[in-house]
């Protein structure tokens, strides 16, 4: 019977249907055959007279379009389910009534002997049997642990030994693949169920549940000792919210040498695809689900447009330049000063891509430059994620962080608004907040040009705005973005230690690259959409509660399978100048304005009067030119506490002093 079938199933297509069609006209004649015998009826007329054959002949076509018009050979066998065998005994039961019906009109014209109702029940469970028997034992042998046995030889040797941990209804998808894929790559040995009162001992297809809840470490740690071979630990979507020993189990599989992986979805397995563990340790150090997208709004917003981001070949601009690719951008520029940064960036963009890519080496800073690739590519939307970004590196390189962070922010700002771009996006960070770092005050002096640009002008009749709708989106760190925390404990833990740490006591927020920039973008949408008392010059991202930077490293250490303090060393070095021991998202002078848009707020805000913004900029660019640090800082600081007042001014009464300061 298996050679059968898979010589039927290794047919082209239109044959193998032909043939199926077939071989179920041959089944109904066999069925009429056996109702006739099983019921011991005499038929008084010849099976192979010209009236015998008539009647075979009108039972085949009867059968034949009846079946095609119920859709028996619109399914694929190896899915065939319940509604697919319910459809064969409506077929056979309408078949049977369709025959019945005939037989008693023919039966007017002339009586036929030995023909009864009997004959036409057995007829019925016959036909329904012989056409769903070679459906239903195809399906057995490629959903069950037999068709390896029986149509492959499969390589034990090369057959990974894995447990599941998860929910009992991702168990039985898991195992289904498992048993169907060619190759056969996984086998799974058992269950690890994460429900409440799992029934424990039990089986799915045949996979016994091994561990229930509380008992999975235990039950875990069996395997790993080597008491039980075990080459692969697959944890369900969801897991690591679900259980609360996530990184111990993760911890205890690494230890014992199985690798771990998690399941994301059939057809990303079915591409052998796996949730990888750099992106897993984010989301067990996170702790809370990730920020679901409104995709349909952030692809009407991004789709068809001419995008621009500074800074591309960065963390951040490289997820922001996919994703606007992702979204139907018609053209994304990246805009970068790094050559490598865009290499590296070429290599990230899927190849289908590349025709909508275009990149240009520039200075953001250099305002003929800007000037020149605003105008050439006319872009709709500017996202300028250019900035210097490292706190102690800044506290060093102050000037260049000045030229970059503030001096690039005013250039870039400018050109737009010259050339009439429509939306400018300036990428901001929780250090502007009460800064006490260089870093800090440049982007809150980027966030005040802003905030300047932003407002109505007074200056213009009827009150009506610029063609360049500016706004700021303000967040904390980025989880494993190039010279993150992440980043950097990872290197020091592959090179077996110590992990440093500033301060024990030391927290930040944490979001992924992935949910930031699709929250920026959802703000940058929000705000196109916003026009006067309504409308926020600086948003920001509710990030969750902060974590403890001691937290991450150890959770970190334990992922990696081994022991904080133990076998790797974290040491205390002490807090750096310009660091804080806690960020905060939004001073005490910001109020928080609730949008309807999850995990994004506006800020309402005071706006620095651009007489103030001129003075400073005219003297921080003097600083700069002096090499005076101590000036520069108290211009920013200065700046920050200057008197705030409601409104702004036009970019044209900006003076060309300081618009050349790039």
């Amino acid at each position: 019977m298996n050679s059968y079938l898979e010589s039927v199933f290794g047919l082209r297509p239109q044959m193998r249907r032909a043939f199926i069609m077939v071989q179920d006209v041959v089944m109904v004649l066999v069925a009429v055959a056996l109702s006739l015998v099983l019921s011991r009826s005499n038929l008084s007329f010849e099976p192979l007279s010209n009236e015998g054959l008539a009647t075979w002949a009108a039972i085949v076509l009867i059968s034949h379009f009846l079946f095609r018009y119920c859709g028996l050979y619109t399914t694929v066998w190896r899915f065939a389910s319940t509604p697919d065998f319910f459809n064969i005994l409506k077929s056979c039961a309408i078949l049977t009534l369709a025959l019945y019906a005939t037989s008693l009109l023919a039966r007017s014209f002339q009586p036929v002997q030995g023909l009864n109702e009997r004959q036409f029940i057995v007829f019925f469970l016959v036909s329904f049997t012989i056409i769903s028997a070679p459906r239903l034992f195809y399906r057995f042998l490629r959903d069950g642990a037999s068709w390896g046995i029986l149509s492959r030889k499969t390589d034990e040797t090369q057959t990974k030994r894995a447990l599941f941990v998860g929910r009992l209804g991702e168990a039985d998808l898991i195992i289904r693949f498992t048993r169907t894929a060619q190759p056969a790559d996984h086998s799974i040995v058992g269950i690890m169920a994460t429900e409440r009162g799992a029934p424990l001992g039990t089986r799915i297809q045949g996979v016994p549940v091994v561990a229930t809840l509380p008992r999975l470490i235990d039950v875990l740690e069996d395997y790993a000792s080597g008491t039980k071979s075990l080459d692969l630990l697959i944890f369900g979507s969801g897991a690591e919210h679900e259980i609360e020993d996530y990184s111990e189990l993760v911890r205890v599989a690494r230890h014992g040498d199985i690798n771990v992986v998690q399941f994301s979805g059939l057809s990303e397995l079915e591409r052998h695809g796996k949730l990888v563990l750099d992106t897993v340790e984010m989301e067990t150090i996170l702790r809370r689900p990730t920020v679901a997208s409104d995709i349909e709004r952030i692809g009407a917003f991004v789709g068809g447009k001419r995008v621009l981001v500074t800074g591309g070949a960065g963390s951040i601009g490289q997820t922001l330049v996919k994703r606007s690719l992702e979204l139907g951008a018609e053209s994304v520029l990246v805009a970068d000063n790094s050559e490598f940064g865009i290499f590296q960036l070429s290599r990230y963009i899927d190849e289908k891509d590349h025709d909508r890519l275009k990149v240009r080496i520039v200075d953001v800073a250099d305002r003929r430059q800007i000037t020149r690739v605003v105008t050439e590519f006319r872009p709709d939307i500017i996202f300028h994620a250019a900035a210097l970004k490292h706190v102690p590196l800044l506290e060093e390189n102050w000037d260049s962080a000045i030229q970059t962070n503030i001096f690039g922010t005013l250039v870039c700002a400018e050109v737009a608004a010259k050339c009439g771009v429509a939306q400018f996006v300036l990428i901001s960070s929780d250090k502007a907040v009460d800064p006490t770092s260089v870093l800090g005050m440049t982007k809150r002096a980027a966030e005040q040009i802003i905030s300047a640009l932003h407002g109505t002008p007074s200056s213009e009749p009827g009150g009506r705005r610029p063609a360049t709708k500016f706004i700021a989106v303000r967040f904390g760190n980025v989880f494993g973005s190039n010279g993150s925390v992440a980043t950097i404990f990872q290197a020091q833990i592959e090179a077996g230690g110590p992990v440093t740490i500033t301060d024990r006591r030391m927290t930040r927020y944490f979001m992924t690259v992935a949910e930031a920039v699709d929250l920026v973008i959802m703000s940058a949408a929000d705000a196109a959409s916003r026009q006067g008392g309504d409308d926020y010059a600086v948003y920001m991202l509710d990030m969750g509660k902060p974590v403890p930077i001691l937290e991450v490293a150890e959770t970190m250490i334990r992922l990696s399978g081994k022991s904080p303090y133990k076998d790797i060393a974290i040491r205390f070095t002490g807090i750096r100048p310009g660091e804080k021991l806690h960020e905060t998202l939004h001073g005490n002078d910001e109020e928080l304005v609730e949008l309807g848009i999850s995990k994004i707020f506006g800020l309402s805000t005071d706006v620095v009067e651009w007489s103030d913004v001129q003075i400073a900029l005219t003297a921080l660019q003097q600083s700069a030119k002096n090499q005076d640090k101590a000036a520069a800082l108290a211009v920013m600081a200065n700046l920050d506490r200057a008197k705030k007042a409601r409104g702004s001014i036009h970019l044209s009464a900006i003076p060309k002093t300081v618009g050349q300061a790039g």
